[in-house]
């Protein structure tokens, strides 16, 4: 009688050992006051004292790519969904006022591909050091006949600490000013009508971007999101920073009334913010209204922070020496009810160029 194995049945337990051999350097590569160990454990340690806290509150966000990895699969190109990954979580971190301290991964696939998930994970390492956190850990899980044998998913968790009466939001009140920092395009929301612009346009991924001269649109839709916190925690430790949203699924109009108590609205002005060409093109070539695309994509605003009137010029200050354009992109204003948003003077075909 044949004698079956773990490897005739799809999984390969030497190739796992292979993953965590190839990406224990990549993890050590990430690490930061605080860290215990490396990887191998059943669990990984971090030292909150050792960290710098005396009195901290955890902070904790889990999330992932959703169909951008559609885009990475098809396109054979897995270099930066990991930062995407990290970006996710630990964005979201920062606009409570934590400081982002440890991540962990999870990578589950149909047929593990050492050398695809390696570069997996070397993006989540990447974003992990812009983040200032360290790669303690996570799980790859090989499962043929849940996903196709291209296929992979991925999910990320992250953990950050504030010391206790230094969390976000603070006091917010009519007045003060909202800056929009950047994206550097789609980030990672929206893609699955993103997808479907491209079938409607009848274009692939190695088709010429038509907003990004000398990328294919693979390449250019691509680009990972923007990791904000380093400039969030300057802003914050120089006693500026009153509010932020990160400006993910559901847009402006979705995330930025989150941080606001009721009785404030947030009024943005239409056109002070620059929208990156993806958008005028999506817009385009989808025929997708205004409205639609405020809704489903950040359009340019990657991070919206709420500031003191008087605290403007410092905090532009603090945010171009990170590398962060923010203009003033509107202000709050006393509402009766729920928080909620308006946005003024928006320009007739907006976003299309």
């Amino acid at each position: 009688m044949t004698s079956l194995t773990y490897r005739d049945a799809g999984v390969d337990i030497d190739a796992g050992d292979a993953l965590v051999d190839a990406i224990k350097p990549l993890a050590k590569s990430t690490g930061r006051r605080g860290t215990m160990g490396g990887l191998g454990g059943f669990g990984a340690l971090f030292d909150l004292r050792a960290a710098g806290f005396s009195d901290p509150i955890l902070v904790s966000s889990t999330d992932g790519v959703g169909t951008k990895l559609k885009l990475a699969i098809d396109a054979g190109n897995h270099d930066h969904v990991g930062v995407d990954l990290v970006a996710m979580c630990v964005n979201d971190l920062v606009v409570q006022g934590a400081e982002p301290l440890f991540f962990l991964d999870y990578y589950a696939t149909g047929k593990l591909r050492v050398d695809q998930a390696r570069a997996v994970v070397a993006g989540i390492a990447e974003g992990c050091r812009q983040a200032g956190c360290a790669l303690v850990g996570g799980e790859t899980a090989e499962m043929p006949g849940m996903y196709a044998a291209e296929d992979y998913d991925l999910a990320g968790f992250a953990v950050g600490a504030a010391e206790r009466g230094n969390l976000l939001p603070r006091t917010l009140a009519p007045g003060d000013l909202i800056l929009g920092l950047a994206s550097t395009g789609v980030h990672s929301n929206g893609f699955s009508l993103v997808r479907r612009v491209i079938a409607h346009a009848g274009l692939t991924l190695a088709s010429p971007a038509p907003f990004a001269e000398g990328l294919t649109l693979g390449e250019a839709l691509l680009t990972p999101t923007r990791i904000y916190v380093r400039a969030l925690l300057a802003l914050h430790r120089a006693g500026l920073l009153k509010a932020a949203a990160h400006i993910t699924g559901g847009g402006l109009p979705g995330n930025l009334p989150r941080v606001l108590p009721d009785g404030l609205g947030a009024v943005l002005q239409g056109g002070s913010w620059p929208v990156p060409p993806v958008f005028a093109w999506l817009a385009e070539a989808g025929n997708v209204t205004a409205d639609e695309m405020l809704r489903v994509f950040n359009c340019g605003v990657g991070m919206a922070v709420v500031i003191a009137p008087g605290d403007v010029a410092a905090a532009t200050a603090i945010l171009a020496a990170e590398g962060e354009a923010a203009p003033v992109i509107g202000a709050l204003e006393a509402a009766p009810g729920p928080a909620g948003l308006r946005i003024d003077g928006l320009p007739d075909g907006w976003p299309r160029a």
